[in-house]
């Protein structure tokens, strides 16, 4: 190996002027840095997110709801910037005092309901609108195994592989290793269900694929991490997975979820807010 050997000092101190680009998005302590009101919107659901891969799953599941009719599931999705600090302020602070994306404020309950955690806010949404989440005991448990399994894994594949091997400003053999091992553990722990069953949790699609696709469908079909699908050699080893993330990707509402709370320099290709259905008219095919 030919990186720099580091020395940990006695006591860690937060050297926020060379923190880099994440500076803005994590700091060693919680609670506000500044005073905001979030913006509350016509719908009885105000999700404060960002299209990240957690965000993306709450916008999957809600634009899910919507395609079968439930009214009641329509909402506001307003942009957290978090490279700007936005999850710091006062406002989302009272909604999510982990200071995280993604939030959702329940004003159609009263009181108002806050959910904080993605994978709590999909449970919710699945319960308040019984929807996408079995009733049948041993079904619902289940699916909770896989959307906990999510919880847990997600951490290392986009913490550990895609911080070490995309993001960071130094490339470490240690921790791309370490990392990648890790994710392709993951991968063929995916692969082997997927080989046995249409979708992660069994024969219906659930909540546990919506927060299973936007982590490990994105990464798969090339969307995520640069070329980590070339470098984790998907195609060859993780054909299920690969199946299975080409059908989720099919679904309209997936296409339409995956697009809220995003921007990019190509005008008409995502929402940075979504307040009504007839927004996605605006943006290209």
């Amino acid at each position: 190996m030919s990186e720099q050997r580091y020395q940990p000092p006695k006591v860690w101190t937060w050297d926020q002027q060379n923190a880099g680009v994440w500076s803005k998005t994590n700091r060693p302590i919680a609670g506000p840095t500044h005073d905001a009101t979030l913006p509350v919107g016509k719908h009885p659901l105000q999700l404060y997110s960002m299209g990240t891969p957690n965000g993306q799953k709450v916008t999957i599941m809600l634009e899910e709801l919507l395609a079968l009719g439930v009214s009641e599931a329509e909402y506001d999705a307003w942009l957290i910037h978090i490279g700007n600090g936005d999850q710091f302020s006062s406002g989302f602070v009272g909604v999510n005092p982990n200071s995280k994306i993604p939030a959702l404020l329940d004003v159609g309950e009263s009181p108002a309901v806050r959910v904080f955690e993605s994978g709590a806010i999909l449970l919710y949404l699945a319960d308040k609108f019984g929807h996408f989440l079995s009733r049948e005991w041993g079904q619902r448990t289940e699916t909770l195994n896989w959307l906990f399994w999510l919880q847990g894994s997600a951490p290392y594949l986009g913490g550990g592989f895609g911080h070490f091997y995309h993001y960071a400003p130094l490339k470490i053999e240690y921790a791309i290793d370490r990392f990648a091992m890790e994710a392709k553990r993951q991968l063929d722990v995916l692969n082997r269900q997927l080989a046995e069953h249409t979708f992660i949790a069994g024969p219906e699609y659930s909540i546990a694929d919506m927060a299973v696709w936007p982590w490990y469908g994105n990464l798969v079909l090339g969307q995520q991490y640069g070329d980590s699908a070339t470098f984790l050699n998907v195609v060859q080893d993780y054909p299920h997975v690969l199946r299975w993330a080409r059908e989720v990707a099919r679904r309209p509402a997936v296409q339409r979820g995956r697009r809220v709370n995003r921007t990019s320099d190509t005008a008409g290709e995502f929402l940075a807010e979504r307040h009504d259905s007839r927004d996605f008219e605006q943006l290209n095919d």
